[in-house]
């Protein structure tokens, strides 16, 4: 029986084990990571540099951009390294950076999308009081509060994780290290004061969750009642990109975790897993820059610009 003094690594979930199927992940894998860099890149840069984009919402769309870089970038280039340098291997330290910086950023992003229904909530339900309700320093202090949450959780789900006794070896059945996965792996019951941990914490996500969904029920009974059908686009423009977003990150993470047991095999976590970290870090940016015109213009300007100054 060993424990996790007992060895300094942990063996990840290989995609592939044939030499053709690891080069084709590194290849998508490569493709999705570098259309997320630039996706989330150019929409920090338009924010940033457009003075029509200095609002709460594109403020907490850059917080938001941020966020994805930093989640996919915590998981996806060391899956890629595996495949490209035909490994399973990662760190100690190395897989207690990926539990604590998952943790970290998808909470945090979970959080900021609260604050962003709060947003949407109040442009169209109470908008003579839009100024004051989420003037500047209200926005940076929800935006920190969204960060400094998902550090604090971070900090207390890594430090109680990494103290458990692991019994179990140290394969990993997953391509990044996450909790659930490491929880596997541990002695007896000595598991049981994190699980706890994870349904409080599961019970925060849901209370935010049900926030988000009585906002949204208040913004779409406040639209029916817009007599307009410009001001119906308005606000639909406004508030279904979040809405797009919250949805995809709450169905594949609330499969991925809730799933009956029976529903359970390695390719189909697999491929949950993937399109909750991977998927949505990627697709965001173009889900949020679809319907906004402002955005849209800003980005082909900076487009315009690039291509004008490579000439």
């Amino acid at each position: 029986m060993s424990n996790s003094s007992s060895f300094n690594e942990f063996l990840l979930l290989a995609f592939a084990d044939t030499r053709e199927l690891q080069l084709l992940h590194f290849s998508l894998f490569l493709g999705i990571y570098l259309a997320a860099l630039l996706g989330n890149g150019l929409i920090i840069t338009a924010v940033a540099c457009d003075q029509r984009l200095h609002t709460p919402m594109y403020f907490f769309l850059l917080n938001l951009s941020f966020l994805d870089l930093g989640s996919i970038s915590t998981t996806v280039p060391k899956s890629m390294a595996n495949s490209l340098w035909d490994t399973r291997a990662i760190s100690y330290s190395g897989c207690a950076a990926q539990v604590f910086f998952s943790f970290f950023l998808f909470a945090a992003e979970f959080y900021l999308l609260t604050v962003m229904a709060y947003d949407r909530f109040v442009a169209i339900c109470r908008p003579l009081h839009y100024g004051t309700l989420l003037g500047s320093r209200a926005c940076v202090q929800m935006a920190a509060a969204a960060w400094g949450s998902g550090f604090l959780n971070a900090l207390l789900h890594t430090a109680n994780t990494f103290s458990i006794p692991l019994c179990q070896g140290n394969t990993v059945d997953q391509f990044f290290c996450e909790i659930p996965q490491i929880l596997k792996l541990s002695c007896s019951d000595s598991y049981l004061t994190e699980a706890g941990l994870l349904l409080v914490g599961t019970f925060l996500m849901f209370g935010c969750f049900i926030f988000i969904v009585l906002s949204y029920v208040q913004i779409f009974t406040a639209v029916l009642r817009i007599p307009s059908e410009q001001g119906w686009h308005k606000a639909f423009s406004m508030c279904l990109p979040h809405l797009a977003v919250v949805s995809l990150f709450v169905s594949t993470t609330a499969f991925a975790y809730l799933k009956p047991p029976s529903l359970s095999s390695p390719a189909l976590d697999l491929v949950v897993t993937v399109l909750y970290s991977v998927v949505p870090p990627a697709v965001n940016p173009l889900i949020y820059s679809m319907r906004n015109k402002e955005l849209k213009e800003t980005l082909m300007k900076l487009v315009q610009l690039a291509l004008f100054q490579q000439q």
